[in-house]
């Protein structure tokens, strides 16, 4: 297994605002293709800018598989765009990890 972590950094002030498109529109399609969401996390103290949500894979080609498939459809094309229009997304930035021989997560 591998978990994708995702960090967006969104622009001051507006984190609710991006919640509130992605969970409109994004993680339903992201549900659909991507599968095994581990979480999804706004921040409580520190950076109040940032939201993290991790992602289950059996391995890289079951990642790329899923996510050539979330790409591929119209749908979450267009939600691509509407992102880029509300101008809400600073940064993006994800790490492929793998677990350790003692991690509970499987």
């Amino acid at each position: 297994m591998i978990v994708d972590h995702r960090v967006y950094t969104i622009r001051p002030t507006r984190v609710a605002d991006w919640v509130a498109l992605y969970r409109e529109k994004g993680y339903p399609l992201q549900e659909r293709y991507l599968g095994r969401c581990l979480g999804w996390y706004v921040p409580v103290e520190g950076r109040h800018d940032q939201v993290v949500h991790l992602w289950a894979y059996e391995d890289q080609a079951d990642r790329e598989r899923r996510r050539a498939a979330l790409y591929a459809d119209p749908d979450w094309q267009a939600y691509l765009a509407e992102m880029k229009r509300a101008d809400l997304l600073l940064t993006m930035e994800n790490r492929i990890l793998a677990p350790t021989d003692f991690s509970p997560v499987p």
